[in-house]
């Protein structure tokens, strides 16, 4: 069982509209609860972070996709079950999610995570979380957990302590957005 007591600690931070430190499949992340307004705007702050930017947000499964997007495009649900590299999309039409996550557009981009830990903690806290690279917005993205800077550190309610030690030499996602015909459209390559 993965560490269920770290998971319980991640998820009582995110209930109360905390912010979070902690690894996803792809580098040491920031996280909150998506839905929550309040939440979004102290991790924006803590990052530094322009307001007109969106989030990356994390879903367990497509059914919780399925929740928070108008449509899935049937290429869209495709890739994210065979995909094997993490992976973003960009949805345009979403559903029931604050302001503070969207695009200027209107858009969000969604990851359905993979990762056994991040999958758990969505899993049990029943809502989607966001996430953005642990640090402040222009600087490098941390490979590590020993790289974050302080202010980022000393800024989160909770840090995990899962997986601490581990150099990742792991990239950002893969980001592909749906243009108006449903085809696939490559923005960032991550790996």
């Amino acid at each position: 069982m993965l560490a269920q007591q770290e998971i319980n600690q991640l998820v009582t931070h995110l209930q109360q509209g905390n912010i979070i430190l902690y690894p996803t499949e792809t580098i040491w992340g920031l996280g909150c609860d998506a839905l929550n307004p309040n939440a979004v705007e102290q991790l924006s702050q803590l990052k530094k972070r322009q307001s007109d930017k969106s989030y990356v947000l994390l879903l367990d499964s497509l059914t919780q996709l399925q929740n928070y997007v108008e449509y899935v495009p049937r290429k869209a649900s495709g890739l994210i079950l065979y995909h094997d590299e993490p992976l973003t999309i960009i949805y345009k039409k979403p559903i029931g999610l604050p302001e503070a996550v969207l695009a200027k557009d209107g858009s969000v981009a969604i990851r359905v995570t993979k990762d056994p830990f991040c999958k758990a903690v969505i899993e049990a806290f029943g809502r989607p979380i966001v996430s953005t690279s642990a640090n402040i917005s222009g600087e490098p993205y941390p490979n590590s957990f020993h790289e974050i800077s302080d202010p980022i550190k000393n800024g989160v309610h909770y840090a995990a302590d899962y997986k601490r030690d581990i150099i990742s030499s792991l990239k950002p996602s893969t980001i592909v957005a749906l243009d108006d015909n449903e085809d696939l459209v490559f923005l960032r390559k991550g790996y």
